[in-house]
């Protein structure tokens, strides 16, 4: 029989549950609290009585998620968190520790359905959406990694940083496609900002190019902040690596985009993966990479607001890409500064424990 979870419950239900335990009211506020710190099991719970977090770690579950699996880059920079859903499907997060403070990359779907050729966390296709509670819930188990029970006489500040250890921004980038959920991730980040007090334009919906889902945040009115997963410049290249493409073309997807970032005056994300392919003699050639897709990223981001931030690929097993070398991509990055596009190459957190993009995947028994 499935356990109840305790974060998923009204206040109202969970002080009826705590009541049928036998426990006053105010049993419920203690263990709210707790849960909000992102609590793990009822042991945890300082401030309860040992008898009552026994009981309630033998019938309930606290959190709508549970760790299977941490794992740590060597730099000690970014954990990666294998976690299980109440039905028995697997997500991942990750958690970066940085100079502007500690930022998660959450799922929004267990797999998905968008078929890149360049990225592990569509191998398996879609399994189905998230709830807005388990998103929620990755980010409270990046809180407890952050300050676990230190801090139960301390409220989370808004807006945290890494000297307070605090989440403080947000990357809807995990696996999975967040405007193919997109009322949920909503949901998700009204609660991220309301219950944890994290900035709207400290948060980031990372979106391949759902077009109905883009008019949507128009809608919602939030000054949160857009990346595209553009990848190529034309709609030739982008539909051989991004069959969404076939659906939603370039012109569509930039459109949606700039009128998102006119309405709250923000500047767009372009992210683009550099590839490479290994040729009959081993060596690495250009894909997506070359100069010529430079100039002609170059024109169509002209006088924009945009930054275009350059990823050169992370390997996945199942992949026939290949990394370009550094020159190669300073090379690229070189021809759009020389152009007036404002872009850098992303530092990549995490590759030895398979966290950096694209490397995300549903299932990682590694």
């Amino acid at each position: 029989m499935t356990k109840p979870i305790l974060f998923n419950l009204t206040d109202a239900e969970l002080t009826q549950f705590l009541g049928d335990m036998g426990q006053p009211k105010f049993r419920a506020k203690q263990i709210r609290e707790w849960l909000m710190r992102g609590a793990p099991d009822a042991a945890s719970m300082k401030n309860i009585p040992e008898t009552l977090r026994r009981d309630l770690d033998s019938v309930a579950q606290m959190l709508p998620v549970k760790i299977i699996k941490k794992l740590q880059s060597a730099d000690g920079e970014t954990t990666k968190f294998l976690l299980e859903l109440n039905d028995g499907e697997t997500i991942e997060c990750v958690l970066m520790r940085t100079t502007y403070g500690n930022s998660v990359c959450v799922s929004s779907q267990a797999g998905c359905a968008m078929g890149c050729r360049f990225c592990a966390s569509t191998l398996l296709g879609l399994k189905r959406n998230l709830t807005a509670n388990e998103i929620f819930a990755q980010i409270l188990i990046a809180q407890w990694e952050l300050r676990g029970d230190k801090f139960s006489d301390k409220p989370i500040r808004p807006n945290g940083d890494a000297n307070n250890n605090d989440v403080s921004h947000i990357v809807i980038m995990g696996t999975g496609e967040p405007l193919q959920n997109t009322e949920n991730v909503i949901d998700f980040i009204e609660r991220a900002n309301r219950d944890m007090g994290i900035g709207w334009r400290r948060i980031t919906v990372s979106t391949c190019g759902i077009v109905p889902g883009i008019e949507r945040l128009i809608e919602w009115g939030r000054p949160i902040n857009l990346a595209i997963s553009l990848h190529a410049p034309t709609d030739e290249l982008r539909s051989q690596i991004m069959p969404i493409n076939n659906k939603y073309k370039l012109s569509q997807v930039l459109d949606a985009a700039w009128r998102f970032t006119d309405t709250h005056n923000r500047q767009l994300m372009i992210e683009y993966i550099l590839l490479g392919r290994r040729n009959e003699n081993g060596d690495t050639e250009l894909y997506n990479a070359t100069p010529e897709y430079a100039e002609k990223l170059s024109e169509l981001l002209a006088g924009k607001n945009c930054m275009v931030n350059l990823i050169p690929w992370n390997a996945v097993d199942e992949r026939d890409f290949a990394s370009p070398s550094g020159n190669a991509v300073h090379r690229f990055q070189d021809i759009l500064i020389k152009n007036g596009i404002h872009t850098r190459i992303r530092r990549e957190r995490g590759t030895d424990i398979g966290s950096a993009c694209g490397q995300l995947r549903l299932n990682n028994a590694k």
